[in-house]
């Protein structure tokens, strides 16, 4: 029988949490890392959280997850933020299994949850297109299906990591007849298919983070579908809808935070009057965003639908973290444009934590045509 983690109380599993990780933490993995790692970097950090079965924190316990209530996952975030860890290659465990506990066959999800639990099965996320960005329902990638197969033909973009994954979920058209919303299928593709070629795309720190992938007329199984054939639409609100509510996680603001606080203190205006009314109103902020996270994750948790109103979570969040790195490249004077960190302490290079804030405004969905979305689907303003 698994633990049940929620009948500890936030005192008790907190100072279970921060044990572990200060115990297992891989000694040589960067902590405080303003960028993506690879996973042939945290592999083993993903491998250690596998084993003590907390590598999936809002999985049910039936599926192998940790089944944490809101509160207690985000006192599970809030000890790997202090200690720096490392994110993981977490495509998998934080979008495709939830997907398929609620809409996958029982063929699909015991086929891939152990895997994606013990990390042989490592995922990329197919939705975004040269022409379908925020408009995902532009997709033109193709799906054919001839025979036993769906025959793949298409392009996708700005595929966090996808050169380290083995398998990558997409959004396919499958019927252009229809509108555009109804012709779309969700289609489960091996990385190593015949016919797909992975590009990788630098960022702004000259790292690969993203990549385009290319399907060549990949051929996969009929049952690589998940849900109805047609209905991917139906199933990518759904991903989206979760997906927006941890993309609006507290996460990077609070570190964004506890960075600045740290850089004040080192800069030596920790006690300036000024600086820690700009700091308290952001800390404000922070404390605001964790409480609007955790009503979308209640909701999550309760099976409650998702809303359009979801949009405003990842505005707060993107928006919150670059006030944050942008005080912090202010009160970093001279140091701001150095290429290395002053000291050589990750945590107190204010130009590497302004440079990771500057695409969040655009990934998930572009600010602007969220807010869009918001007057549209939830003020009722016209077009």
């Amino acid at each position: 029988m698994s633990t049940d983690y929620n009948a500890m109380s936030d005192a008790d599993f907190r100072a279970m949490v921060r044990a572990f990780v200060e115990a297992e933490y891989p000694a040589d993995l960067p902590r405080y890392a303003l960028h993506r790692l690879h996973w042939s970097e945290v592999k083993p950090w993903y491998l250690r959280l596998s084993a003590r079965g907390w590598i999936c924190p809002t999985w049910p316990r039936a599926y192998g997850g940790m089944e944490l209530t809101a509160g207690k996952h985000l006192i599970y975030i809030d000890e790997m933020e202090r200690h720096g860890c490392a994110r993981v290659n977490d495509i998998g465990p934080v979008m495709l299994g939830p997907l398929l506990i609620k809409h996958g066959t029982e063929a699909q999800r015991a086929r891939f949850l152990p895997r994606i639990l013990s990390g042989e099965d490592i995922w990329a996320q197919g939705y975004s297109e040269p022409g379908a960005g925020s408009d995902l329902a532009a997709v033109r990638c193709e799906a054919v299906r001839d025979g036993d197969d769906w025959v793949i033909t298409g392009q996708k973009t700005w595929t966090t990591l996808g050169m380290d994954a083995n398998w990558i979920f997409i959004l396919a058209r499958t019927d252009k007849t229809v509108k555009k919303q109804a012709g779309i299928s969700f289609l489960l593709v091996p990385m190593d298919a015949p016919g797909v070629t992975i590009r990788p795309i630098l960022n702004l720190e000259r790292d690969a983070e993203f990549c385009e992938v290319f399907f060549d007329a990949v051929r996969v199984p009929a049952d690589h579908i998940v849900g109805a054939v047609n209905d991917g639409w139906t199933i990518a609100k759904a991903l989206l809808g979760h997906e927006r509510v941890f993309i609006g996680a507290p996460r990077l603001s609070a570190s964004a935070l506890a960075r600045l606080r740290l850089q004040a203190r080192a800069g030596g205006i920790w006690h300036d009057p000024a600086f820690r009314d700009r700091y308290v109103t952001l800390a404000c902020e922070v404390e605001d965003l964790a409480d609007l996270f955790e009503t979308y994750v209640d909701a999550l948790r309760d099976g409650r639908p998702i809303g359009a109103d979801v949009a405003m979570l990842k505005i707060c969040q993107s928006e919150l973290y670059q006030r944050i790195s942008d005080l912090g490249l202010e009160i970093a004077a001279e140091t701001a444009g150095l290429g290395e960190p002053p000291d050589g302490d990750i945590r107190l290079h204010a130009a590497a934590t302004w440079l990771s804030a500057r695409p969040t405004t655009i990934f998930g969905g572009s600010t602007e045509v969220l807010r869009n979305m918001l007057a549209k689907a939830v003020l009722d303003l016209p077009s």
